[in-house]
């Protein structure tokens, strides 16, 4: 049984960036062995496990044959006669099938060394056009390293954009594509991230309303936003939402429906949105406190820090932040005691506690103002 290092972390650290997590690729070996040693089975369409100790992944050396669409539909081989070059030979980019030995060498069958040193993401072999996935990655690849100058090869762009017309991205699930772009916003460059999707008229799967308003102008846009939330470690639903700025309500709703976002992420857009169209930039009381209430801030009051971070974001480094967070903390004090206590019922005390908190609202903002 032979252990190599495989993958990202082979090629991070040939890079000289941070490696966040180490993958496993195991010769000569059965799951009955892995077993045996002590290792946990986690794959179900392919055998890898996880270390006792450290729980870090190990896969079987496996080969791969295409029987169907999409990037579903393969047939595995991981006998124990399947060689390292044999599972390199299976992944993407040749950045990414580069392996490392337990004596520290290197084994790069596809070249994938020459390519870190000139910048290139390039596929290994034209099995690429089996997982229209990999059109994703490609993408969330050239975005993460474009601060090194990393370019698409011309070869492996006219390969994806034919993908591209063949509609190959339909076979594709929604959860993995989000998945896609969950990691894209983690990166930092989701604008970018677009922008190459775009550029290989994919973009249009991810948004129609999107692609039909992208031009350098929107990119840059999106680009100084996402990179002020990146810098200042705000969360991830921050970086997506900025897309808001240029979508309708109705927009929002269709990308919300079609990519199957998380609540938070649909929350976070619909709030980047409304703070664009209520004048809470100005710090109008009527509007703050609209916001306030369309989002349930009282009740859910964990959901001020995001309204803050995207506030923030969109105004970048606005000053009235302090101004916002006094006025909530003011009117999230007003309760249903004090009312109840003077004798209102029902839609009274509603009605009453709106008109304090709004009170206290306006208090707020005018005295910062003064």
């Amino acid at each position: 049984m032979q252990v190599y290092l495989v993958g990202g972390a082979v090629r991070d650290e040939l890079l000289g960036r941070q490696v966040t997590e180490h993958d496993y690729v195991v010769v000569g070996s059965t799951p009955g062995h892995m077993l045996k040693a002590g290792f946990t089975q986690v794959g179900r369409d392919f055998p890898v496990f996880l270390h006792p100790k450290t729980k870090e992944e190990y896969a079987l050396a496996r080969t791969e044959r295409k029987q169907g669409q999409g990037y579903t539909g393969f047939i595995c081989d991981f006998s124990p006669d399947i060689t390292l070059e044999e599972d390199l030979g299976r992944r993407d980019l040749t950045i990414n099938a580069i392996a490392k030995a337990e004596d520290g060498s290197l084994i790069d069958p596809y070249g994938g060394q020459a390519d870190l040193n000139h910048r290139l993401i390039r596929h290994v072999s034209e099995a690429f056009s089996e997982d229209p996935l990999r059109i994703l990655r490609v993408a969330r690849f050239t975005a993460r390293y474009r601060d090194l100058g990393f370019v698409i090869t011309e070869d492996t762009r006219k390969l994806i954009t034919s993908m591209v017309q063949a509609g190959e991205l339909n076979t594709l699930t929604i959860e993995r594509v989000w998945l896609e772009c969950e990691k894209s916003i983690k990166d930092g460059e989701f604008a970018t991230f677009l922008k190459l999707l775009n550029s290989f008229g994919a973009l249009g799967y991810i948004c129609s309303a999107i692609a039909s308003k992208w031009s350098d102008t929107l990119f840059e846009k999106i680009e100084k936003q996402q990179h002020f939330a990146h810098q200042h470690h705000y969360d991830s639903e921050v970086s997506f939402a900025v897309l808001a700025h240029w979508l309708s309500p109705e927009e929002i709703e269709d990308l919300a429906a079609h990519l199957k976002l998380p609540n938070q992420q649909t929350l976070a857009l619909n709030i980047y949105h409304q703070l664009n169209c209520d004048g809470i930039a100005q710090l109008h009381p009527e509007a703050v406190a609209s916001v306030f209430n369309a989002f349930d801030l009282y009740r859910r009051p964990e959901r001020f820090s995001l309204l803050i971070q995207l506030y923030n974001t969109l105004h970048l480094g606005n000053n009235s932040v302090d101004t916002l967070s006094k006025a909530f903390e003011l009117a999230k004090g007003v309760t249903a005691k004090a009312f109840i206590d003077a004798g209102l019922k029902g839609p009274q005390i509603k009605d009453a506690i709106n008109t304090r908190r709004a009170e206290l609202i306006a208090r707020a903002l005018k005295s910062e103002s003064c």
